[in-house]
């Protein structure tokens, strides 16, 4: 071997080695333990947030949840309750200031503090640009955007005093990569993620760990309750069969569980399902080529028509194609995580 070679493969070793020296201190001093601690988690009572709660009680935690349905809320209560939980239900709607800062208070005022903030509230609307309004671009910013902010800044505070917290930010693989029919959502999701970037940069020095999660298509259930619009009845057989394929989806059980592992260790990023990583870092390197290529998706996908701007809930956009047997998973998952209501 050349003395050229011999040399960088030296310090290529070394690089490395420092990398995962680094690692394995950050681990160290950003390791976290839950037991005892005070999570507080939006969008809590279905979906990957009651999962997500049902596995940090298992750690330990006392849980506070927020939704906006009160029936949602006591089925959640009641579910994490059975299963031996501590746990605080409370009515809110992420997108109001005031009710954040009021629940916020009510959950201190039960538990004395909160330690870990998992901003999960989330909304998505699925249908071509024609039929996307402006109030469907602010609802999604309200709810992926400005609530994960007056949330923050709720708990900010105390945790500064104490120089201990976490926030995880719940945003989504398009936060990364914005995909076709789903441009609302993705582009307040890529909102949430650079706050939540420079959110991590600038608390790290007070004690506060900020952790950004992006997950790709999960098997929560979630599709029954999201917005379609358009050829409605179209557009959600794709997206609910896409969302239960083992394929093209994670067991929501899992993904819970990374989160919450993450959580601890502290990491700064989190990218969930092998196909997102893939994606975010073929986009990466190719970010002209991963647009084209997606604009070479969208000419497969529903046009507009239908029933235009007005929208439809899954449960009420079913056809033959979903419910199906292509949509099991999903629709076994929805029963399991209080979809159904």
């Amino acid at each position: 071997m050349k003395d050229g070679n011999r040399e960088a493969l030296i310090w290529a070793a070394a690089g490395a080695g420092a990398l995962l020296a680094c690692r394995a201190l950050a681990r160290r001093l950003f390791g976290y333990s839950l037991r005892g601690k005070v999570v507080l988690i939006t969008g809590g009572s279905r979906g990957l947030g009651l999962v997500m709660a049902r596995e940090f009680a298992r750690e330990g935690a006392r849980l506070a949840i927020c939704a906006r349905r009160s029936d949602e809320l006591e089925a959640a209560r009641a579910d994490l309750k059975a299963r031996g939980a501590e746990v605080l239900a409370v009515p809110c709607d992420v997108t109001d200031r005031a009710q954040v800062n009021e629940m916020t208070n009510i959950v201190r005022d039960r538990f004395g503090r909160v330690d870990v903030l998992v901003n999960n509230a989330g909304v998505i609307q699925v249908g071509p640009i024609e039929v996307m309004t402006i109030e469907d671009y602010e609802n999604a910013m309200k709810t992926h955007f400005w609530g994960p902010l007056y949330t923050t800044l709720a708990v900010l505070p105390e945790m500064r005093r104490r120089r201990e917290g976490r926030i995880v930010n719940i945003t989504s693989i398009g936060g990364k990569i914005s995909i076709p029919h789903l441009v609302p959502y993705s582009a307040s999701k890529f909102a949430l993620v650079g706050l939540s970037e420079g959110l991590r940069a600038e608390l790290l020095k007070d004690g506060v760990v900020v952790t950004t999660v992006c997950p790709g298509l999960m098997r929560t259930g979630s599709p029954r309750n999201a917005l379609f619009k358009g050829k409605h009845r179209a557009e959600y057989a794709w997206f609910a069969i896409s969302d239960s394929l083992p394929v093209t989806s994670m067991n929501a059980v899992r993904a819970a569980r990374q989160i919450v592992a993450a959580t601890k260790r502290g990491d700064a990023e989190v990218i969930l399902t092998i196909q997102a990583q893939l994606a975010a870092r073929f986009h990466g390197l190719f970010p002209g080529t991963t647009a084209d290529l997606l604009g070479l998706v969208n000419k497969l996908l529903p046009e507009a028509g239908g029933i235009g701007r007005a929208c439809a809930r899954g449960k009420d956009s079913q056809s033959s194609l979903a419910p199906s047997v292509l949509t099991a998973l999903s629709e076994k998952a929805a029963a399991k995580n209080n979809e159904m209501l």
